[in-house]
């Protein structure tokens, strides 16, 4: 594996856009302040066996948290997409996770923005097939959705070199999770939470692991798409706005993702050059 050669111009310029892009991020869109109106009435009127599956899905995040639960995927496949946007060339050298943590910040984002574009084309596909069956489809569509946006979010960590094996590691996801599907308040607060976590030395595990409104993630996940899934009760049209709603979902999950991520293997790097 070739030393690696970016410069510290160029990592803070990279850093710079995504503290650019954190900045955008801290504006409420319209749409978002207008959803908060619809849901409460959405939450009464949509029938007992929705709040199950939806009750089922925080469920499914404890035990994510925990063991990894159904979400685990395929780290080989990975590290294999990563060696070939480093090297131009796939199985050569045989990738591991200890090489992609060396390869080059390029690298790392195409292989995140592939499987991005990939994953949002089958969260589309997901979202117009349950969009036919309109109310009664939708209890099976967030479950789906959230496994989805978990799952895109582990493989974006392997991308930069951090292992979602770890307990660790999966709060950090859930923590991207909760940043792509919170408003303007949740965001500011998980974005100083994370800096907190990444300029105290030895203090991004206590910060990550306070996970106790887990729950809220969730729950705040469903509301804040919730308006939009009014859209998708109407049987078959709901097949447009259900590939679309699904599509826009999981491309903003795995912005946040690559972006936190990105960003923590940047502050890294630049520490290790520091310390050098």
């Amino acid at each position: 594996m070739q030393t690696l050669t970016e410069s510290e111009a160029y990592l803070r310029s990279e850093l710079e856009q995504i503290e650019k892009w954190e900045s955008e991020q801290k504006d409420l869109w319209f749409w978002e302040k207008l959803g908060r109106l619809p849901f409460e009435l959405l939450d009464r009127i949509t029938p007992q066996f929705v709040h199950e599956k939806v009750g089922a899905a925080l469920d499914e995040i404890g035990s994510f948290i925990q063991t990894g639960g159904q979400y685990l995927i395929s780290e080989k496949a990975i590290l294999a997409q990563v060696e070939k946007e480093s090297l131009g060339k796939e199985g050569v050298v045989g990738f591991t996770l200890e090489d992609v943590r060396r390869a080059p910040l390029e690298a790392m984002d195409r292989s995140a923005d592939a499987l991005a574009e990939s994953r949002a084309n089958i969260a589309a596909a997901q979202g117009a097939t349950t969009g036919f069956g309109g109310l009664f489809t939708l209890a099976v569509d967030i479950p789906v959705l959230l496994g989805l946006s978990l799952k895109v979010l582990q493989e974006i960590a392997l991308c930069y070199g951090y292992d979602p094996q770890e307990k660790q590691e999966r709060e950090f996801i859930v923590r991207c999770l909760q940043f792509a599907s919170s408003d303007i308040v949740g965001k500011k607060a998980v974005l100083e939470e994370l800096d907190r976590a990444t300029s105290d030395a030895g203090g991004e595990r206590s910060a990550v692991s306070q996970l106790q409104g887990w729950r809220e993630v969730v729950a705040g996940y469903r509301d804040n798409f919730g308006w939009k899934k009014l859209f998708q009760l109407v049987p078959v049209a709901g097949m447009i706005f259900g590939a679309y709603i699904n599509r826009g979902t999981l491309k903003d999950v795995a912005e946040a993702g690559k972006m936190l991520y990105k960003k923590r293997r940047i502050v890294e790097r630049l520490n290790a050059g520091a310390g050098a």
